[in-house]
């Protein structure tokens, strides 16, 4: 374990994506709350974005220093991966004033995330250092070495270009880093939705049958328990996601609905190949004409997961019952 202090890395790009490790409460703090100090001493915007418990130890050491900070609970705020880069970071970075750079702590990496969820956590992690390339913005994500297994840590390692070290303080590159490959690694197919059954809705769309196939898709979400703001968001992505293989999926495609451990899933492949890993996760200008929908879908679901390839594409999204 290296020790002592050592000046920060100087990067080669204005970006600056440091993994903290830390093993106990008191490491964590030793790690973020003088990130969050030199922030507000230098007048600089900061957000702190973890779980709840975490945050709440954060504000208590902060105490009345705290007001400044913009505080978000990252199990509700980034419960789907693939919202947090448009909906918390890009959402507090774009807001701020230009001439400053921005610093947020992000945590979305904790122990507990289940095997569904945790790689779209890895994809978003080594995601980040794509859509802040270039822009003076800090992102500190901190790693649990006490909770997390061996392969989350690994992967903080290949998605961070630097890394903190436990209980150190002293960046240092990361020989690991490879956030393309951790992409690509992760782009892995889904486990076979269920093919038949009373509970399982499957149903092939065309240009022509894509109002019927949203109704059936809300009659059947309401059947599994969907109700009042979930059912919306259900009717919304079924519609946006058969709209984009119509248009982008070569004019055909599949809808999957079913139940599963306290969600409602909700499928769509097509042949279509999806060649932008960003595609969902960039805000939308005010002036921005269309290409809003994998973005909705991010927002309003509970997890997405998505498979590209060579044979088409396939987008699942988990909504909470």
């Amino acid at each position: 374990m290296t020790t002592g202090t050592a000046e920060p890395i100087q990067p080669a790009e204005p970006f600056v994506h440091p993994a903290l490790f830390y093993g106990d409460t008191r490491e964590y703090l030793a790690g973020t709350v003088p990130f969050v100090r030199a922030a507000l001493a230098a007048d600089e915007p900061v957000a702190v974005a973890v779980p709840g418990e975490n945050l709440r130890l954060v504000q208590e050491e902060l105490g009345a220093d705290g007001a400044a900070v913009r505080w978000l609970d990252m199990r509700e705020a980034g419960r789907n991966p693939g919202r947090i880069i448009p909906g918390v970071l890009r959402a507090f970075a774009d807001a701020q004033p230009p001439g400053r750079r921005v610093h947020i702590i992000g945590e979305p990496v904790w122990a507990g995330r289940s095997p569904a969820e945790y790689p779209a956590c890895a994809q978003h992690e080594a995601l980040i250092n794509a859509a802040f390339r270039g822009r003076e913005v800090t992102i500190l994500c901190p790693y649990d070495t006490a909770r997390l297994d061996e392969r989350a840590l690994a992967d903080a390692y290949a998605t961070h270009p630097v890394v903190i070290p436990a209980g150190s303080g002293a960046e240092q590159p990361s020989a690991a880093y490879d956030p393309d490959g951790v992409v690509a690694r992760y782009n892995e197919p889904l486990p076979p939705a269920p093919g038949t059954g009373p509970d399982v809705l499957q149903a092939a769309f065309d240009e022509d049958s894509l109002s019927a196939v949203r109704h059936l898709a809300t009659d059947h979400g309401a059947r599994l328990g969907l109700a009042g703001l979930a059912l919306e968001n259900l009717a919304l992505i079924t519609a946006e996601l058969t709209t984009n293989s119509v248009v982008h999926g070569g004019g055909t495609g599949v809808l999957t609905v079913w139940p599963q451990d306290g969600y409602v899933l909700c499928e769509v492949r097509d042949k279509g190949r999806l060649t932008d890993p960003l595609a969902g996760r960039r805000p939308a200008s005010r002036d921005q004409r269309g290409g809003r929908g994998l973005l909705m879908v991010n927002l309003l679901a509970d997890l997405v997961r998505t498979h590209t390839g060579p044979e088409g594409t396939t987008i699942r999204c988990h909504l909470r019952r």
